[in-house]
């Protein structure tokens, strides 16, 4: 907020310094003033001494549009920001920067091309009705003395009413709303006239001059937007070149019926495309220059968003394993929908993917709820943001940790093959068993992976040496910041395996996973991730993603992901959403990725193999047995009066 002020407090200082400019003004103010006047006596547009003479005689129009004049520009003007920065925080920057233009350009013109307004051009005799009224805040009170008065050309009076008109319309909001801003810029219009404020031509300048603005601000976004990738988004677009596909994404289920059809979505899509702008972007690369994203002039709506039929359930997960593994192309913006309808009116269900350079597990969510109803936002973190000083401090000491880690056993030899499975846990019950053995839900989800690795895949148990490295994805986002871009780092995990008794692993692993609990390894690699692969040449870059990326550095990939509230009942394109399980990307050499997002009273777990390796439907039934299990476990020892340690 203070950031704000500061750009408000230095857009004034602007302001003042031009209407301070040295030298006389006045007779080159009064000569552009007639060029004005003379310009809409040709046209027949000098209706100022008609509308001005009919408001003039009457005390309490004049007075009610003296104080209009005077101070709802400045009002509408201020409720809009304000309301932009509360409900619209993502747009808020760019429409802020249009509103900045704005008033850049015409304080330009006010230093190059002053006017005179039409209350003191000589011979036009109009009555000052704003000054013989005394009006507060505006002229003839001292609280405006320095203002600018050879400012005419445009009316910032009518812009600002015109910019929070715009505004409104751009974000669709509601019809009454803007129906009202409407009607406020078309009093401001007749008010600036009537007062002899302003001519014809200068609300016609403002009607220029908003649009003029606000494409400044889309380019000047767009091009910071659209320019370099940054290092942590690049990061996955040299993974890929390994061969191992890497985008994110969900599976969505619908409630019973034939779910939304294709031109629904695609209708969705479209309206939301202004908050989803890696959607109607692509992404070029090249040998030796940072990755960019670049705008596309149009969307191939039969690629991004299909149907395609199948007989069961099973078949779901086929096309789900099968759209995971194939690349994107990059001729296209990076991302897919595909509605999957079981034959015989079962259920229908949706898979969206986008690269993993667009965004990381939690920006997918997010950039997915806005296309869900109604509008919901995720928990911000309750922990405030780290200074400066303490990320340096916990970097240092990360990198330290790092270096000392060492490098686990190379799991088993890999395909390009994929599998897909799901589980549907009990959140309550996930979260009883984790808190009466002392652990996280995220810890109890390690446990539950290391319990089906021993029961499902017993060769990958033997080959890693009965120990599991797993990559814990760790939210590194701050309250406010934009959906796009991975703002997670990597902790490494071990993970025991080959153990038959799951509570005695979860003793085990709650040692194991202490520096989930501290921050320093996380902030290590986020430092290397968003600042030093920026220090690296392109080809550096991409030779040390492809190198510590996979399974020369740890065997999977466990990211448990915050969901809506569970008393939030969310619809895509009219139709309501039953279960959600993520889709993450397998790392090059890894064998699993497994993802999990709470979703309406369910922990909802999306399970990726390398079916050479472990089955994925394998691995995911053996975790709800191991949470059974546990669940179990966890009962008896309360009932027998064991104190769990």
């Amino acid at each position: 907020m203070w950031r704000q002020i500061a750009l408000g407090l230095g857009l004034f200082a602007v302001y003042l310094l031009v209407a301070s400019w040295p030298g006389e003004r006045q007779a080159l103010a009064d000569r552009n003033g007639r060029d004005v006047f003379g310009v809409e006596q040709r046209w027949h547009l000098d209706v100022e001494g008609a509308i001005n003479s009919w408001l003039a005689p009457h005390r309490v129009w004049s007075t009610l549009a003296n104080y209009e004049y005077a101070y709802t520009y400045i009002l509408s003007a201020l409720i809009a920001c304000v309301w932009l920065i509360a409900r619209r925080p993502t747009e808020y920057r760019r429409l802020r920067d249009s509103f900045i233009v704005l008033n850049l350009i015409a304080f330009a013109c006010f230093a190059v091309y002053p006017v005179t307004p039409p209350r003191m051009l000589p011979g036009l005799d109009l009555v000052d009705t704003v000054t013989r009224g005394r009006t507060v805040g505006s002229w003839g009170s001292g609280l405006v003395d320095h203002a600018n008065q050879l400012a005419a050309m445009p009316s910032l009076h009518v812009a600002w009413a015109l910019w929070v008109s715009a505004v409104l319309a751009r974000l669709s909001a509601g019809r009454l709303v803007q129906v009202l801003s409407a009607v406020h810029v078309a009093v401001t219009v007749l008010v600036v006239v009537a007062t002899a404020n302003h001519y014809v031509l200068d609300a016609v300048a403002a009607f220029v001059l908003v649009p003029l603005a606000t494409r400044i601000a889309d380019l000047w976004h767009d091009r910071r937007r659209d320019a370099i990738v940054p290092a942590a988004d690049a990061f996955f677009l040299h993974v890929e070149r390994t061969g191992a596909a890497q985008h994110v994404g969900g599976l969505a289920v619908f409630e019973p019926g034939d779910g939304p059809s294709v031109d629904a979505l695609r209708r969705l899509v479209t309206r939301e495309l202004e908050q989803l702008p890696r959607f109607r972007q692509r992404v070029v690369t090249s040998r030796w220059r940072r990755p960019r994203w670049v705008g596309v002039a149009d969307i191939d709506w039969s690629w991004h968003i299909t149907e395609c039929p199948v007989d069961d359930a099973a078949e779901v997960r086929r096309v789900v394993a099968e759209l995971a593994t194939t690349t994107l192309p990059r001729d296209r913006p990076l991302w897919r929908m595909v509605i999957v309808r079981e034959a015989a009116g079962g259920t229908s269900a949706l898979v969206l993917l986008m690269h993993h350079s667009i965004a990381d597990g939690i920006g997918t969510v997010l950039q997915a709820l806005r296309l869900m109803r109604p509008r919901i936002e995720l928990p911000a973190p309750a922990r405030p943001a780290p200074g400066r000083t303490r990320i340096a401090l916990g970097a240092l000491r990360g990198l330290a940790q790092l270096a000392t880690d060492g490098r686990p056993a190379s799991p088993p030899h890999r395909s390009r093959r994929r599998g897909y499975a799901t589980a549907r846990l009990d959140l309550e019950r996930v979260r009883d068993v984790a808190a009466r053995h002392d652990v996280r839900v995220t810890e109890l989800l390690l446990a539950l992976v290391a319990d089906a690795v021993t029961r499902a895949a017993p060769g990958l148990a033997e080959r890693t040496g009965g120990t599991l490295r797993v990559s814990v994805p760790v939210m590194m986002r701050h309250p406010g910041s934009v959906a796009e871009g991975n703002a997670t780092a990597a902790v490494m995990v071990d993970v025991p395996v080959g153990s038959s008794d799951p509570a005695a692993r979860l003793v085990d692993l709650r040692r194991a996973a202490t520096r989930l609990r501290t921050p320093t390894r996380a902030l290590a690699a986020r430092f290397v991730m968003s600042g030093g692969l920026r220090l690296l040449p392109e080809p550096c870059a991409g030779w040390f993603a492809r190198t510590v990326y996979g399974g020369r550095f740890f065997h999977a990939i466990v990211s448990n992901m915050p969901g809506p509230p569970p008393t939030s009942a969310l619809s895509m394109a009219g139709v309501g959403i039953d279960e959600v399980y993520p889709v993450l990307p397998l790392a090059p050499g890894a064998p699993i990725a497994l993802g999990a997002l709470s979703w309406s009273g369910a922990l909802g777990i999306g399970v990726a193999t390398d079916p050479s390796v472990v089955e994925a439907e394998s691995l995911a039934s053996e975790m709800a047995s191991a949470l059974e299990e546990l669940t179990q476990d966890s009962s008896v020892r309360e009932g027998s009066g064991t104190v769990v340690p």
